[in-house]
C-alpha cells in the first residue's frame, strides 16, 4: 500500500471536494481518498499497482486537474485581473444603468436613441466576462455531466440562462422591437462572475492564513550544509548528505539533518518546531533537529534522519495528513452538501414555473430562476468545518503540539477524566540517587545490569559512558525490573514487587520504608536468596505542572495519577502536584487495564511518555504523549507535545473547545444565510433579489465563514 497527497485545482465548493473523494473510492485500486478543500488536497492510500500517473488520470475524469506536490503561484496574474476587470465592470455598469440613473451617457451608446448599438455594447463587453469566467461554466457543466452539480454548476447554469435570454432580446431588438432594450441582462452574467473571482480571491488569500504554518514547516530546513570528508569542509545540497555523514554546523546556521553532536557544544533555537522559546543546551552525544538554529558554538554531527526520514518530514506529513481527515461533525455538512445542488435547481425550476404562472412575465421568472441558482451558497458550508480545522491544526503546531486527525480535535471536547503516568510526565524522569544501602561492588553489579535497560529509572542509574561490566542472559521483566548473569551468578534488579515474587529474603524492607516516605522511587539489587542493595531515586517536579492539574481540575475535569511507583511514594509526589486520585503498583499491563476500565463509564484522556505508556495511551480516547521531537514517526498517541511547556496540556483542550464552537457558528451562518437568502431569491415575497445583488450576498456568506474561522489564529 503506498500513501500520497495530490495538490487539486478547480474545487470550489463542498460539492466539488465531496464529488472527487466519492469518484476516487470508487476506482479500481484505491484503498481510500479523503479530500480537503481548504488546504485543496487530496490525501490517497492506494494498492501498489496504480502510479501517480493513474491517480492524476483519474483527477482529471473527475472534472478537476492534479498540480502534483508543487503549485504555481498565480496570485500576482490573479489580482491584476481582477482589477481590470473591476475597472470594465464599472464601464459596463455605467453604460447599462447611466441613464436610468440621469448621468452623462454618450448619445451613441444611448438605450433610447441608439438601442442596436447599446445592446452590441453590452453583449461584447460582457462576451469579455463570458471567457473570464470560461473555467466556473466549463467546470459547472462538467460536473452536471458528470453527475457531481456543485456551485460553479449553479453559477454557470444562471449565467448561461441569463446570458442566452439577453441574447435572444438582443435579436428581437434588431427584429424591430426595441422596447425589449430595458429586458438586457449583460451585466448581471458579468458582475455574477466578478463577484464569484472576487469572492474566490479573497476566500484564497484568507484561507492562505490559515495553511501558512504548514507551509512555513517545508521550507524550514536549509538547502545547503557543510560535510566534512578528509578532513575538508565541503559545501553541499541538503539532498547529497548521506547517512552517517559528519556534518558541520557554524553559530548562526540552521541544522541540517537530524543527527548527533559527535564533538563541540552549543546551545540550539528550537522554537519553530517545538515551540520551546528557551535556547536548548547540546554536548556531544546529545540529538540536534533539522530546521533548528545553532546559536553560538561550533558543533560536527552524524546525520541519522535524512530527507523524508527526519523530524520536520515527520511533522508537515502528520500536519498534512491531519488537515485531510475528517471530523464526525463535518460529515454532517458533507451529507447536507450532497443534497444541497440537486435542491437547489429544483428550487429554482419552481420558482421559474410559480413566477410565470403567477405573473405572465417570463422576464421576472428568469431573473427569479437566476437569482436562486446565484445565491444558493455551498461554499459556505462546505469551508464551516475544514478551514476551522486547518486553521486549528496549523495553530497547534506552530506552539508545539501536534495532532494527528481532526477527529482528535473533536474528541478532545468530551474528555472528563485525564490519567498522567508520573515519571516523565508529571516529573522531568531525571531521577538521581538520594539515599541508599549499598557499596562498590553492588553499585557496580546494579548498573552493570541496568545499562542494558532503556527503562527512566535505568538511565537514570548508569550513565552512557560509564564502565560496567559484561551480562549475559540480560532480559526484562515487565513492571518488575531486570535480571542477568554477571561473573556466572544470576543477579536480579527493580521493585519490591519483583524481591516479593522471587520470595527472597529482604533485609532493608524497613529502609524501603524510610525512602518512600520522602518520595523515592526504589530500586533493590538480589541474588537468589536475599538483597544486596536498595536505593532511593529522587525525582524533580515539572515546571509549571501543578498549575496545569489545577486548570484542569477549573474545567471539571478528573485527574488521576497512575503509576507503578509504591503507594507511598505516588502519595508523596501526588501531594506535591495537587492530585487527589491516585492508583499506584501498577505494571504496563495493568496500566492497560485500568485504562480500559475507566474508559467504560468516561472518555479518558491518557497523559505518558509515548513509548513506555503506549497500550495505554492507544486504549484511552485520547492519547496525549510528551516527546522530546526526535522519534515522532514511532509514536502511537493522539497528540505529541514536542516541548517541555506543561501549559499546551491545557491549550489543547482549549483549542479544541474553541474549535467546536467555531465550527457550529459556521455551520450556523452557512445554514441560517442560505434559509433566508433563497425565499428572498424565489421572486415569490414582497422584497426580491436581482442576481447581481444575489451573487453579492453569496460572497459576503463565504467571507463570514472565512473570518469567523480565522479567530482561530489568536492565542
Amino acid at each position: 500500500m503506498k500513501k500520497t497527497v495530490l495538490n487539486i485545482e478547480g474545487m470550489t465548493c463542498s460539492a466539488c471536494s465531496n464529488g472527487l473523494e466519492k469518484y476516487l473510492n470508487k476506482q479500481e485500486g484505491v484503498i481510500n481518498a479523503t479530500v480537503n478543500l481548504v488546504m485543496a488536497t487530496a490525501l490517497i492510500e492506494y494498492e501498489d499497482n496504480l502510479t501517480i500517473k493513474d491517480l492524476n488520470k483519474f483527477v482529471k475524469e473527475a472534472g478537476f486537474k492534479s498540480l502534483g506536490e508543487r503549485k504555481e503561484d498565480k496570485k500576482g496574474k490573479e489580482f491584476i485581473s481582477l482589477i481590470l476587470f473591476a475597472v470594465l465592470g464599472i464601464v459596463l455598469m455605467y453604460i447599462s444603468m447611466g441613464q436610468m440613473l440621469n448621468l452623462p451617457i454618450p448619445k451613441v451608446l444611448s438605450m433610447s436613441e441608439n438601442p442596436k448599438i447599446y445592446a452590441i455594447t453590452l453583449l461584447v463587453l460582457s462576451l469579455v466576462f463570458i471567457f473570464y469566467g470560461f473555467d466556473i461554466i466549463k467546470n459547472g457543466i462538467k460536473n452536471i455531466i458528470h453527475k457531481m452539480p456543485n456551485m460553479d454548476s449553479l453559477v454557470g447554469v444562471g449565467v448561461i440562462v441569463n446570458f442566452a435570454y439577453s441574447i435572444w432580446n438582443t435579436v428581437q431588438i434588431f427584429l424591430g422591437q426595441t422596447e425589449l432594450v430595458h429586458h438586457l441582462y449583460f451585466e448581471s452574467s458579468a458582475i455574477i462572475i466578478l463577484f464569484v473571482k472576487l469572492g474566490r480571491y479573497i476566500d484564497r488569500k484568507n484561507k492562505a492564513k490559515a495553511v501558512d504554518t504548514i507551509k512555513n514547516l517545508v521550507t524550514i530546513t536549509p538547502k545547503n550544509g557543510t560535510i566534512l570528508k578528509d578532513g575538508k569542509e565541503i559545501n553541499v545540497t541538503i539532498n547529497e548528505i548521506q547517512k552517517n555523514d559528519i556534518v558541520v554546523s557554524k553559530p548562526g546556521e540552521k541544522i541540517a539533518v537530524d543527527g548527533t553532536i559527535v564533538n563541540g557544544k552549543t546551545h540550539t533555537d528550537e522554537s519553530f518546531i517545538t515551540g520551546e522559546s528557551k535556547p536548548v543546551s547540546k554536548k556531544q552525544g546529545d540529538k540536534v533537529i533539522a530546521g533548528s538554529i545553532n546559536y553560538d558554538g561550533y558543533i560536527e554531527y552524524r546525520a541519522e534522519k535524512i530527507g523524508r526520514d527526519s523530524s520536520i518530514s515527520n511533522i508537515v506529513k502528520m500536519v498534512v495528513e491531519a488537515t485531510n481527515t475528517k471530523a464526525p461533525i463535518a460529515r454532517v455538512a458533507d451529507r447536507i452538501s450532497g443534497y444541497f445542488v440537486p435542491a437547489i435547481f429544483i428550487i429554482a425550476l419552481i420558482s421559474f414555473i410559480l413566477n410565470f404562472i403567477i405573473t405572465k412575465d417570463i422576464n421576472q421568472s428568469i431573473l427569479a430562476l437566476v437569482s436562486v441558482l446565484v445565491v444558493a451558497c455551498p461554499c459556505a458550508l462546505g469551508l464551516a468545518t475544514p478551514l476551522a480545522m486547518v486553521v486549528a491544526i496549523g495553530n497547534c503546531s506552530k506552539k508545539g503540539i501536534l495532532v494527528k486527525s481532526s477527529e482528535t480535535l473533536e474528541a478532545i471536547n468530551k474528555i472528563d477524566t485525564i490519567v498522567f503516568d508520573k515519571t516523565g510526565t508529571l516529573t522531568t524522569g531525571k531521577m538521581s540517587i538520594a539515599d541508599g544501602v549499598y557499596n562498590e561492588e553492588t553499585i557496580k553489579i546494579l548498573k552493570s545490569l541496568e545499562k542494558n535497560s532503556n527503562h527512566p529509572l535505568a538511565k537514570s542509574i548508569c550513565t552512557e559512558n560509564e564502565e560496567v561490566l559484561e551480562v549475559k542472559d540480560f532480559s526484562e521483566v515487565p513492571g518488575l525490573g531486570v535480571k542477568g548473569i554477571i561473573n556466572g551468578k544470576q543477579y536480579f534488579a527493580g521493585n519490591s514487587k519483583f524481591v516479593n515474587k522471587m520470595q527472597v529474603e529482604n533485609k532493608l524492607k524497613n529502609n524501603e520504608a524510610v525512602f518512600a516516605n520522602k518520595g523515592e522511587s526504589i530500586v533493590y539489587l538480589f541474588d537468589e536468596k536475599e538483597t544486596l542493595l536498595i536505593i532511593g531515586l529522587a525525582d524533580t517536579i515539572k515546571e509549571g505542572i501543578t498549575k496545569t492539574i489545577t486548570n484542569l481540575e477549573n474545567m471539571d475535569k478528573k485527574v488521576i495519577m497512575l503509576t507503578g511507583d509504591n503507594e507511598k511514594t505516588a502519595k508523596v509526589i501526588a501531594k506535591q502536584i495537587g492530585i487527589e486520585n491516585i492508583i499506584s503498583n501498577v505494571n504496563p499491563e495493568q496500566k492497560l487495564e485500568k485504562v480500559k476500565e475507566l474508559n467504560k463509564n468516561n472518555n479518558v484522556a491518557m497523559v505518558g511518555d509515548g513509548i513506555n505508556d503506549s497500550p495505554s495511551l492507544k486504549s484511552a480516547t485520547v492519547g496525549i504523549s510528551v516527546e522530546n521531537g526526535t522519534d515522532i514517526s514511532a509514536d502511537s498517541s493522539d497528540v505529541i507535545l514536542l516541548n517541555s511547556n506543561m501549559d499546551n496540556i491545557t491549550n489543547i483542550f482549549n483549542i479544541g473547545k474553541r474549535t467546536i464552537r467555531i465550527i457550529k457558528q459556521n455551520l450556523f451562518w452557512a445554514l441560517f444565510y442560505n434559509v433566508c437568502m433563497i425565499p428572498l431569491a424565489t421572486g415569490l415575497l414582497p422584497i426580491a433579489l436581482n442576481p447581481m445583488i444575489a451573487s453579492l450576498a453569496m460572497t459576503l456568506s463565504s467571507l463570514t465563514v472565512v473570518l469567523n474561522s480565522l479567530r482561530l489564529l489568536k492565542k
